[in-house]
């Protein structure tokens, strides 16, 4: 695994390329309807080590076009699955990667997700209309990286977001639900994009965050990136020990293949450039 306490770049850069070309293997056929999002987050960390050129860029976006489906303006998961806005970020943000937008019909994709705005401000994820404040985030990324943000009532969105905080400083996944990290840095992500910061409480928020860092420095491998960005946001990161969260994160490479539960921690290695990727579109 290389030396204790260092990151075995090399092994995951192999294990993420290996791991995409096993399209037979059991953990590949439970995870075929979401793998538009799992080419992000690989690719994503492909990018941060450098080694982007290891995969054939006119092949992967080749395939994100094949999940793509013209009538509705939304991407698929996969080929022949359903169009939903989760994957449809996932395939802009690709596409971001490879600097392709240029594949795309941003006006078509921004009318999709513009119909998927309710009433209240809200976003369902698809037709069969779930709503939840990921997919507020999820849209108002996916128009801003388009420039398409004007597409959608803006006003409303930060309201019905905002009126899913709770008294903790935390949001929840609609009005009244239980505070959570991964909808936190969602709700915090939409309003740093839409400019509406200043509806947040940055040190009641920041401490409710800082407390879920454990005694060995971590929040468990995915919740270290939905904390970590959120702290970034509001400019509370320096209220956490960051060598200890390293420290924890590194830790979680495994011996055998050292490949980290490469679906979430790819989320913890991809703070910084998904966080470009949101402030320079």
């Amino acid at each position: 695994m290389g030396e204790e306490g260092e990151l075995a770049a090399e092994k995951h850069v192999r294990y993420i390329v290996t791991a995409e070309k096993k399209k037979d293997s059991f953990e590949s056929l439970v995870m075929e309807h979401l793998r538009a999002s799992g080419a992000y987050w690989g690719l994503t960390t492909l990018d941060l080590l450098h080694k982007l050129h290891a995969v054939d860029a006119a092949e992967v976006v080749d395939w994100i076009m094949s999940c793509y489906h013209p009538e509705s303006g939304g991407f698929g998961g996969n080929v022949g699955h359903d169009p939903h806005v989760l994957y449809t970020l996932s395939a802009v943000q690709v596409l971001c990667l490879f600097d392709r937008l240029d594949v795309l019909d941003a006006d078509k994709i921004a009318d999709y997700i513009t119909g998927l705005q309710n009433e209240d401000g809200s976003f369902s994820g698809d037709i069969w209309g779930e709503v939840d404040t990921r997919f507020s985030y999820i849209s108002i990324c996916t128009l801003s990286l388009l420039h398409r943000l004007h597409k959608i009532n803006v006003d409303k969105a930060v309201e019905y977001i905002v009126s899913c905080k709770n008294l903790d400083g935390g949001f929840g996944a609609m009005p009244g639900g239980e505070s959570h990290a991964g909808q936190i840095f969602c709700c915090v992500g939409a309003l740093a994009i839409t400019g509406s910061l200043h509806h947040i409480d940055r040190d009641l928020l920041g401490w409710w965050l800082c407390e879920r860092q454990c005694r060995d420095g971590g929040l468990n491998v995915c919740y270290s990136w939905w904390v970590l960005s959120s702290l970034i946001i509001i400019d509370r990161v320096h209220w956490i020990d960051k060598e200890k969260l390293a420290k924890f994160i590194l830790n979680c490479q495994t011996r055998k293949m050292v490949e980290f539960q490469i679906d979430q921690i790819m989320r913890s290695i991809s703070t910084t450039r998904t966080l470009e990727l949101q402030g320079s579109h």
